[in-house]
């Protein structure tokens, strides 16, 4: 290849093209390439001024480049583009121009023109007239063709799950008609189905375009969302040495009445004698507004010594897939058993907070074994508390949160933080926190802590041996204090656990062992649990 002048040749040198070809049309083919690419660095009049054959075996092209343009100034409309679309690809935006390297046009006019589809004109047409030269600069005219009105959406079809909650279009989609239409935002918007625990996407959205309106179609699917999940735990007692059982049944309904709303109902018993009921309903968007409600109640009977009733109702509000806020009230009834005269530190009363609450969610839907990536629940209460004609102030916080870090297909590590504080003058036994188990800090009997303030650190580290069976450590850190007794104690839980996905559910092995800071490893304080988490 060579240029008309040794400063064109070493122009046209530093493309770095192909200098070695099986036939003439290769020739033919590299040197339209060459002229494409001169074009774009600015060389927009050099012409091919022919291929000379020197033998038969080389071939040599001759060009002729030509004044080179640097940039063009592209004078524009500012009722129909707006300047800051233009200062995404130019900073050099001006009230009726904007200046582009002219390696830069193809790139930016198809950018600007995505811009102008996103703002309902979905067939406009986008080009440079009237082009012009000014000394080592160009000079044109942006123009738009669109012929149609601005389209918006004016039907909405669910293709597959007819019966697809409208509500969920409307404020967790956020796709309603009447609104501009934009391709790919809907694009974005539908992927969110995949967040939903009753419903996928099967695939893209498509658009029917018709003379006067715009029908969009949604293709979804109802999928399993019903849980049920169940353990069995058994250790030694450490007073009579005797081998105990505890467990708990955990039922989780899920969009039954297509709807979105869920209920669930968990019934726990352990070694303790503590019994646990609890029951929640979740009604999301309420009379198709952006609100839902959830209600919760719950039983806790400590043998024959004490029975507490908790309810709470909330107000919540879906920002968006990942973001929930609630707010809500909580009422607490305490009822001692048996007489005071026996228990000092249990005694009837009855407690009324106001609570604000937040809740992060985020999924990793190809991960069969685990499909939730984060989970964050942060819940504050103020309120009073109570008991024998008196009133004390109280305050509560609690945090319960996990993450997975994976480090690639087969290893990742978990981590789940969780704790509550109490904050208050005075304690009695049937308020303080219960935790300890296969929820809380593993290898410690159900719920046989107690604390008015209390935190715990889960790690797990996971192997996956194939997309349905793990194995994973156990190593759990607890520190808690205890203002009714004055006992601050730090705990530590350790072992080893796998997780085998049958066709029945996943079924959880956990063994575990747990020890005081300055307690000696015994072995008759291990704990194994075992659990099946079933979708149906």
């Amino acid at each position: 290849m060579l240029g008309k002048t040794e400063l064109e040749t070493k122009v046209i040198d530093s493309l770095n093209y192909l200098k070695t070809h099986n036939d003439y049309t290769s020739i033919i083919l590299e040197v339209e390439s060459i002229q494409n690419i001169l074009f774009k660095m600015g060389y927009i009049e050099n012409k091919l001024k022919g291929i000379n054959k020197n033998n038969d075996s080389v071939f040599t092209a001759k060009f002729h480049l030509k004044k080179k343009y640097n940039n063009i100034y592209i004078y524009y409309n500012s009722s129909v583009i707006d300047a800051s679309v233009l200062k995404m690809v130019s900073d050099k935006v001006f009230d009726d121009y904007f200046v582009l390297p002219l390696n830069a046009i193809e790139n930016s006019l198809v950018f600007i023109n995505q811009k102008a589809s996103e703002q309902g004109n979905p067939f406009s047409k986008l080009k440079l007239a009237n082009i012009r030269t000014d000394k080592t600069n160009l000079k044109a005219d942006l123009m738009i063709d669109s012929k149609e009105q601005k389209r918006t959406i004016d039907h909405i079809v669910i293709k597959g799950y007819v019966k697809f909650p409208k509500s969920y279009l409307k404020h967790y989609l956020k796709i309603k008609p009447g609104q501009t239409f934009n391709l790919n935002r809907i694009k974005q918007k539908t992927d969110m189905l995949n967040d939903l625990k009753f419903a996928n996407q099967i695939k893209a959205p498509e658009v029917l375009f018709s003379k006067d309106s715009t029908t969009l179609y949604i293709y979804a699917e109802k999928t399993k969302s019903n849980a049920f999940d169940g353990f069995l735990g058994f250790g030694t007692n450490e007073n009579n040495n005797k081998l105990e059982f505890d467990g708990y049944l955990n039922l989780q309904l899920t969009n039954n009445l297509n709807f979105g709303e869920s209920f669930s109902l968990l019934y726990k018993s352990d070694e303790n004698d503590q019994k646990t009921f609890r029951t929640d309903l979740s009604l999301p968007y309420l009379l198709k507004s952006p609100i839902g409600v959830d209600l919760s109640l719950q039983i806790f009977k400590k043998d024959s010594t004490f029975t507490t009733v908790n309810q709470s109702a909330k107000l919540h509000y879906q920002i968006n897939p990942k973001h929930k806020v609630f707010v809500g009230v909580r009422a607490t009834t305490s009822n001692n058993l048996l007489s005071a005269n026996n228990f000092q530190n249990i005694t009837d009363y009855d407690s009324n907070f106001y609570t604000l609450a937040y809740r992060f969610l985020k999924r990793q839907n190809t991960n069969l074994l685990f499909p939730i990536k984060t989970d964050l629940y942060i819940e504050t209460g103020f309120g009073h508390r109570e008991a024998t004609n008196t009133k004390q102030k109280q305050s509560q916080y609690t945090i319960d949160a996990f993450s997975i870090f994976n480090l690639n297909g087969k290893n990742s590590f978990y981590f789940r933080v969780n704790g509550s504080n109490l904050k208050s003058d005075t304690f009695f036994e049937n308020e303080l926190f219960r935790f300890g188990g296969i929820n809380s800090i593993r290898g410690f009997e159900e719920n046989s802590l107690l604390a008015s303030l209390f935190g715990v650190l889960n790690t797990e580290y996971r192997y996956q041996l194939n997309n349905a069976i793990f194995i994973h450590s156990i190593t759990d850190l607890a520190y808690f204090e205890n203002k009714l007794t004055n006992n601050k104690e730090k705990l530590l839980g350790y072992g080893f656990g796998f997780g085998i996905l049958t066709k029945a559910g996943l079924f959880k092995f956990n063994y575990a062992n747990g020890k005081t800071e300055n307690e000696t490893f015994k072995f008759s304080n291990s704990k194994i649990h075992l659990s099946l988490i079933a979708d149906f």
